[in-house]
This record gives C-alpha cells, structure tokens and sequence, in this order.
C-alpha cells in the first residue's frame, strides 16, 4: 500500500508544480486538476480497507501503475 500512496502522493504533486508553472495559460486549472483529482483519489482508496483489498491485486497495480504514468507523461507534456 506504501508504494500505492507514493503514488498518489507524486501526482498530487506534479499536478499541483504543473498548475504553478503554467498560471497564465489557456484551461491551465483543468489540466492539472486533471492529474491531481486522480492522485487524490487513489490516495483514498488506499485508506478504505475495501478498496485496499482490490488493490493489493498484482493485476491492480500494475493497472495503476500504468495510469500514473501516462498521467505523469500528460503532465510533462502538457
């Protein structure tokens, strides 16, 4: 779950720097809201034991993983 909430924790952040550094652009507020509402929401489901089951699934987080990449690869992009 540590590395799940790393992750969620590394979104949040580069989504928050993405919104820093492009104040000024067109929609600059839905593009990194982009990248940070998934960071939060996988920051919470790896609170809700539910959920923490679901995600303790290799296929999960290899799922999750490639999400976050392809967030992380939006934001530098973006």
């Amino acid at each position: 779950m540590v590395n799940l909430r790393f992750g969620g924790y590394l979104l949040m952040a580069i989504g928050l720097i993405n919104l820093r550094y492009q104040t000024g652009h067109h929609n600059a507020l839905i593009h990194s809201m982009m990248i940070v509402v998934p960071g939060l929401l996988l920051l919470a489901a790896t609170f809700i034991p539910k959920t923490q089951l679901i995600l303790q699934k290799k296929n999960s987080q290899i799922l999750v993983a490639i999400l976050c990449a392809l967030l992380m690869v939006y934001a530098f992009t973006n």
